[in-house]
C-alpha cells in the first residue's frame, strides 16, 4: 500500500521520502532529550544505524517514512507504519527536531499533508496513534487535525522514575473527508 513514495508540497513544510541524506537530522532529533521525553524513547541510537535505518525505508511497502523538510532544513520525520491490510488501518507517528522547530505549524500541516494523501490515495479506514498524557502541545495539535480521543493505556511509560499514561486517538476516512470538505 506504501510501495509509492511521493513528495507532498504544503506552505511551509515538504514531505519527503527519507533517504541517508536526513540521518544526521535524525541523530539530532533522537539525541535531544526533550524530544526523547515526548517520544518515550529510552535508547539513543548512533548515526550509523540511523543511517542504516533510513537507507532501507525506500524498500519498504507495508510502510511510509517521510523527512519534514522546512527551507531546505530536516525538522522532524512524521510516519506511518503497522499496516494492517485486512482491517484497512495503519498508526501515524510524528517528531519534530526540538525547539527550533515547535511551534512553527511544521507538525499540523505535515500531519494534514499525510493524512490528506493517505485518505486522498489509499484505501485506508483509520488511522491511530498514541500520545502521553503529558505532551499537551501534540495532543492540541491532534485534535486540531481531527483526531478523536479513544480511551487511556494506563501507566504505558516509565520515565525517570514515573509512569505516564498515554492517550490513544484516531481519524477515520469519514471523519477526515468531513473536515476536508468543510475547510473548502
Amino acid at each position: 500500500m506504501f510501495a509509492e513514495k511521493p513528495t507532498l508540497k504544503g506552505e511551509r513544510v515538504t514531505l519527503c521520502p527519507v533517504g541517508p541524506e536526513h540521518a544526521a537530522g535524525l541523530h539530532e532529533l533522537v539525541s535531544d532529550p526533550e524530544v526523547r521525553r515526548l517520544t518515550g524513547s529510552h535508547a539513543i541510537s548512533g548515526k550509523e544505524p540511523l543511517l542504516h535505518w533510513y537507507a532501507t525505508r525506500a524498500d519498504q511497502p507495508d510502510r511510509l517514512d517521510l523527512a519534514i523538510m522546512a527551507d531546505g532544513d530536516y525538522v522532524g520525520e512524521i510516519v506511518l507504519n503497522k499496516l494492517d491490510t485486512d482491517n484497512l488501518s495503519c498508526n501515524l507517528r510524528i517528531a519534530l527536531i526540538g525547539a527550533r522547530a515547535f511551534g512553527r505549524g511544521y507538525g499540523t500541516e505535515a500531519m494534514e499533508l499525510l493524512l490528506g494523501h493517505a485518505f486522498d490515495t489509499t484505501p485506508l479506514h483509520r488511522i491511530s496513534l498514541g500520545v502521553f498524557t503529558f505532551n499537551d502541545r501534540a495532543r492540541h495539535v491532534y485534535k486540531k487535525v481531527g483526531f478523536v480521543e479513544e480511551g487511556i493505556e494506563r501507566d504505558a511509560l516509565l520515565w525517570d522514575g514515573e509512569w505516564h499514561d498515554a492517550v490513544l486517538m484516531s481519524i477515520l476516512r469519514p471523519e477526515w473527508q468531513a473536515r476536508s470538505r468543510s475547510l473548502a
